[in-house]
């Protein structure tokens, strides 16, 4: 048995943004003999992280928020060899940059806009303890701030906002993964096509899903605004959704707009909806899992739109957009009831296993009605959380992008070898009927998603046969053809391997409730009473 190492390598004062980060630490645990591997700036959070993912080493007790970390687990000849050379070959591809440009690149954001001063919009990706600084002084300067940072406190947040609305600027974040503005992608976020749709979001995957499908469906996006996963909070109240949405009213481009959120606190959607009641555009607003029966708006909106689905949040704006409604085609279903024939008797359950939070969320929704209670580390209810996140119960649906998953470990956006573990885990199980996936495409994701889950699931159907099973897997996918990774390549390497594809988040979280319910899946699951 080959001897493992932990190893910590501390580069001083060496910064690179987290994208870049993950996206090494992918392809250093792809080496030969690498079993594990993180790259986090030396702040005191990361550090806590790396010791709970069993990553840290004694190394990187000095390190400071400017120092870079490497941390690995492997085979001794494979952290050496890592450490020698291969680590500082991935960070240098990283950044394809003459020493011209390098040596003339500022390093500051007062030297950022010294160089740039026309830019209106400065996009932040420091360690979180410096970004609300960052932030505050670019607001100052009078230009609209992306925060993509995470672990900015909530104050400092509130504090951003008030700031950033007394100066009629957006601030868009903290921990805003996803923004589209004038048709520049930032973050992770889409290749859509542009067009009079403009989108508000608190949820990242939501906003790239009525996106893409905006984008599928024959539409168009203007601007897309995401806020921060926590603006509907009771501290924040919605700030920014209001100063996006003022901002879409205004826009001459934009005729239709889109609002998007997991369930906001009740104080936060009602001063949102009454700023809706006061719009000459149409508004489509989609607070998933929200009784809009009881939410207190004091003036009614004729322009507002209830969705209750990002599917359905997408057809109706395409649909006011082009003055036609589009359908979205269910896949076939004559397969579908072989499939289901197929099923052994023991074979009851769906588990879902997500890289979007909000897919997740959606799906739980959807096929609540037809399955009743889902288990997950993001419950519907309290009493549906799971004892443990890495053990599934009857109907399960899991957010992998959650801590649990990834302390010291990328997103899995970008890495998908823990979805892929958990694959092969849930398919053993002889009471699972479904696997359920989400697909994100897109800049920033990983190059090729259905390269790496097509093998998986082949091997996970071929398990399940083993055993007497049937295994069925339901994925959609988000995203275009304009992506890097190109919707129909992925679309046929996942078929090939025997995935059922559907056009949506919410149509394949009805295909499969409908096969473990073996409800006919001519019928989607959402419309049975």
């Amino acid at each position: 048995m080959a001897l493992m190492r932990h190893v910590n390598i501390v580069k001083p004062n060496r910064y690179q943004d987290s994208v870049t980060l993950m996206q090494v630490a992918v392809r250093l645990r792809d080496l030969d003999g690498i079993e594990d591997a993180s790259l986090m700036m030396g702040t005191q959070p990361n550090k806590e992280m790396l010791a709970e993912a069993g990553l840290l080493t004694p190394e990187s007790d000095a390190a400071g928020p400017n120092d870079l970390i490497i941390a690995m687990r492997g085979t001794v000849e494979a952290v050496e060899a890592a450490a020698q050379g291969q680590i500082e070959d991935l960070l240098r591809a990283e950044l394809p940059v003459s020493a011209e440009r390098q040596a003339s690149e500022p390093h500051s954001l007062s030297a950022g806009l010294a160089a740039l001063p026309d830019a209106n919009l400065v996009l932040i990706s420091t360690p979180g303890i410096y970004a609300a600084a960052e932030a505050r002084k670019a607001l100052l300067q009078g230009r609209h701030v992306m925060i993509f940072s995470d672990n900015v406190s909530v104050e400092d947040e509130y504090a951003l906002k008030t700031l950033a609305t007394g100066r009629g600027l957006l601030l868009m974040g903290p921990d805003c993964g996803t923004t589209i503005i004038g048709g520049v992608p930032l973050g992770f976020a889409n290749a859509v096509r542009r067009g009079g749709i403009g989108v508000v979001g608190a949820s990242g995957t939501g906003m790239q899903e009525i996106t893409s499908l905006v984008s599928r469906l024959g539409g168009g996006i203007s601007h897309a605004i995401g806020t921060g996963s926590r603006d509907l909070s009771a501290r924040i109240k919605g700030e920014m959704t209001i100063a996006g949405l003022r901002a879409l009213l205004d826009d001459p481009t934009t005729r239709v707009i889109v609002v998007v959120s997991k369930p906001p606190h009740p104080d936060a959607a009602e001063r949102v909806l009454s700023e809706v009641s006061r719009a000459d555009k149409p508004v489509v607003v989609a607070f998933l899992g929200v009784d809009v029966g009881n939410l207190q708006v004091d003036d009614p909106a004729p322009h507002l739109i209830w969705a209750a689905t990002l599917e359905e949040a997408a057809r109706r704006a395409v649909g006011l957009e082009l003055g036609v409604a589009p359908d979205i085609a269910e896949p076939g279903t004559g397969h579908l009831d072989g499939l289901i024939g197929q099923l052994a008797p023991s074979q009851r359950y769906v588990r879902g296993l997500f890289s979007g939070g909000t897919f997740c969320y959606e799906a739980m929704l959807v096929m609540r009605r037809a399955l009743g209670g889902i288990y997950s580390n993001t419950p519907l209810s309290p009493e549906l959380t799971l004892e443990s996140a890495h053990d599934s119960r009857e109907h399960t649906c899991l957010d992998l992008g959650s801590d649990e998953f990834t302390v010291g470990r990328p997103h899995p956006m970008i890495d998908l070898s823990a979805r892929a573990q958990r694959i092969i885990q849930e398919a053993d199980d002889p009471e699972v009927a479904v696997i359920l996936l989400d697909v994100v495409l897109g800049y920033g994701a990983h190059p090729d998603p259905a390269g790496v889950l097509s093998g998986v699931v082949k091997e996970a159907r071929e398990r399940a046969a083993a055993g007497g099973r049937n295994l069925v897997v339901v994925t959609s996918i988000c995203g275009t053809d304009g992506d890097p990774q190109g919707l129909e390549g992925q679309r046929r390497a996942l078929s090939e391997a025997g995935v059922v594809l559907a056009p949506s988040n919410a149509a394949a979280a009805r295909l499969a409730a409908s096969i473990a319910s073996r409800i006919s899946v001519a019928q989607p699951a959402e419309n049975k009473e």
